[in-house]
């Protein structure tokens, strides 16, 4: 059994976030303080740290899964989070990237469509003294429209599209972060919105688990 996690957090932020040009130091303090091992739910705590996607959920929308630190931090780090902003994490899963937003922000929402790992994340949010967010359960690609508007809005997974309901939840400045694309396809994309207007750019690869609800419309040809 293993009672002392700070030294593989530690080496989780030295060896795989560092490495991968994440250079915030308050976002990298965030990793080194919130433990990763109370938001695995049932699995081994001693996975907790390794460089892979932990599976916490298999739900009838899919499996579910904790990120990768290595694409979450390079996400986060993506969004700019400054600490006035108000933050919506979509699909926070256990509630990990939450906790880790709560240490970089003002205030989180935090949507989960899963009501147990809802439930899961308000009982290590609480635990881990992360008074500043709010779990709210419902449809991952509808957000949360009645906190909006939101700074920075973080998709917890790969999407096929961005839905528009998201987009019409940002605040002007406001940014959103998202991985389009399945598997080694991957590509993580910044969205701003100026005067109203939301524009995205590539910003690097990333091969991340797929996030339930946000599959394209197919389009039928006759």
């Amino acid at each position: 059994m293993i009672s002392d996690f700070s030294e593989r957090r530690l080496k989780m932020v030295d060896g795989q976030i560092r490495t991968t040009d994440v250079t915030s130091a308050p976002l990298l303090d965030a990793f080194l303080t919130v433990p990763r091992e109370r938001f695995i739910g049932s699995a081994d705590p001693a996975i907790a740290y390794i460089d892979e996607d932990i599976r916490v959920a298999t739900g009838p929308e899919g499996p579910r899964y904790l990120m990768e630190p290595s694409p979450l931090a390079r996400l986060i780090q993506l969004a700019d989070v400054q600490p006035s902003d108000t933050v919506l994490d979509v699909g926070c899963g256990t509630g990990y990237s939450s906790a880790i937003l709560s240490r970089l922000a003002r205030s989180v929402v935090a949507v989960e469509s899963d009501s147990g790992l809802a439930a899961q994340a308000s009982a290590a949010l609480a635990q881990t003294g992360c008074a500043n967010v709010d779990v709210v359960t419902g449809p991952l690609s509808q957000g949360h429209s009645a906190a909006a508007p939101y700074d920075v809005i973080l998709i917890n997974g790969s999407v096929e599209e961005v839905p528009q309901a998201l987009f019409d939840q940002l605040a002007e400045e406001g940014r959103l972060v998202a991985v389009e694309g399945n598997g080694n396809a991957g590509v993580a994309r910044l969205f701003l919105k100026t005067t109203g207007v939301v524009t995205g750019r590539r910003a690097f690869n990333a091969a991340i688990k797929p996030l339930p609800g946000f599959e394209r419309a197919r389009v039928f040809e006759f």
